[in-house]
């Protein structure tokens, strides 16, 4: 993890080498796309897109590939075909650096995180009506 305290998703794409910080960016945008109203902010030192306060899609970028977080067995299991390629364990998924960055994936499951996040909430919600 890095030592540096981002203060915006700009200062952590641009500490990246120029190859990296191109495919951060195209990570970057898919994600946005997907989750137009989702505010941009950087947490744990990482890009990441919250909607009424809390946090739906993390990013990062490493040497030799960047990851997408979290990734729990639902979503793995959505997009299993899809992530062949891909290694994703212990809530990461991670694309190589070397690759086309899947655009429609990565936008495909940031939608997927926003509705895991609104089925917790309904749940949690109707739960807390019946106590």
């Amino acid at each position: 993890m890095s030592k540096i305290d981002f203060q915006s998703v700009d200062d952590y794409i641009s500490s990246k080498p120029d190859a990296a910080a191109a495919t951060l960016e195209l990570v970057r945008s898919a994600i946005r796309k997907a989750l137009p109203k989702a505010e941009e902010v950087i947490s744990y030192k990482m890009p990441a897109y919250r909607l009424r306060g809390e946090v739906i899609l993390y990013f990062a970028g490493w040497k030799h590939h960047y990851s997408l977080y979290p990734a729990g067995p639902r979503l793995v299991a959505a997009f299993k075909d899809e992530l062949a390629s891909c290694t994703a364990d212990k809530g990461t998924i991670r694309f190589p650096l070397s690759a086309p960055v899947p655009k429609k994936l990565i936008a495909d499951i940031a939608k997927f995180r926003l509705m895991e996040v609104a089925d917790r909430r309904k749940t949690s919600a109707i739960t807390k009506g019946r106590a």
